[in-house]
């Protein structure tokens, strides 16, 4: 088997590490499953993505003040809360619901809002949970993006080039280019996940942010690929994940290096194809048989 850098593409001729799958001779053969060749979908343009992208929040007031209050009761359109002023006052039910419809907040309960403008009928103050959740979570994006440190990020729904994302109360897009190292064909499964991402543009004034999990996939694959580096020699047991198949052998992502496992050094028997062993997806041990650090 042969080992690359995963940043190549292209697997030539070039390498020189080789690798050899760990199995006994009475090991039983896989059941034949084929494995089509899938194009993939043309690469999102991350460039204009990160200029068209535009939030329907509303601009974020510099002056606006987060309240801690305490709520009184929950009724069918708001919440009511007590904020220590003459009067209660009352922000829309819709703002403090989960991803599953369900309210975040029972009476007793403490939540943070700021003041809206005017009064309602009654002569409830007019609040909101919304704007009080992306003030306080501005200052924790603006500390990741200052400090190049990742934060936390929930899928909420697909969008156009992508998927929404909910950091802190705040929303951000997640272009479909930045969410994985390979492309992703189903943004609807990804709703309700959760993972790190990296701030990567942010416009306070405008309440925007695009944020790219890739960039810290692809640190992290670098970081792999280093150690993997220092300690690889010929006779190392590795563990590893079929990439690709092709009518030579497979490829195995061994983390950040790439290998080629010769269908020749797959099985004892012999083998029409290396589908009839392994799939893509396979995790699989295997042994460096050569390698050139050069």
């Amino acid at each position: 088997m042969t080992l690359f850098d995963d940043t190549n593409n292209n697997y030539s001729d070039s390498s020189t590490t080789t690798l050899t799958e760990q199995q006994s001779a009475t090991e039983a053969q896989a059941e034949h499953s084929a494995e089509g060749d899938e194009q993939k979908p043309p690469a999102d343009d991350f460039a204009s993505a990160l200029e068209s992208f535009t939030t329907e929040s509303e601009e974020l007031e510099g002056d606006d003040h987060v309240l801690k209050g305490t709520v009184v009761k929950l009724t069918s359109t708001h919440v009511v809360v007590d904020i220590g002023a003459k009067s209660e006052g009352m922000a829309p039910i819709a703002e403090i619901m989960d991803h599953d419809a369900k309210p975040k907040f029972q009476p007793g309960d403490e939540i943070h809002v700021v003041r809206d403008k005017g009064e309602t009928e009654e002569g409830y103050i007019n609040l909101s949970f919304q704007k009080a959740q992306k003030l306080r979570a501005w200052d924790e994006i603006e500390k990741a993006y200052s400090e190049n440190q990742p934060i936390k990020a929930t899928v909420t729904e697909r969008t156009k080039g992508g998927v929404t994302v909910d950091i802190l109360g705040a929303s951000a897009f997640l272009p479909g280019s930045q969410i994985d190292l390979r492309p992703v064909r189903n943004l609807d499964a990804l709703k309700g996940q959760s993972f790190d991402v990296a701030i990567v543009k942010l416009n306070k004034k405008r309440g925007n942010v695009v944020v790219s999990r890739k960039q810290l996939l692809e640190q992290e694959q670098t970081e792999k690929r280093s150690k993997l580096l220092d300690h690889l020699q010929e006779g190392t047991i590795l563990t590893g994940v079929v990439k690709n198949l092709t009518e030579y052998g497979a490829f195995v992502d061994l983390g950040g290096i790439d290998g080629l496992l010769h269908i020749t050094d797959m099985s004892w028997g012999r083998l029409t194809h290396p589908r009839d062993l392994v799939n893509v997806g396979d995790q699989i041990q295997v042994k460096v048989l050569k390698f050139d650090n050069d």
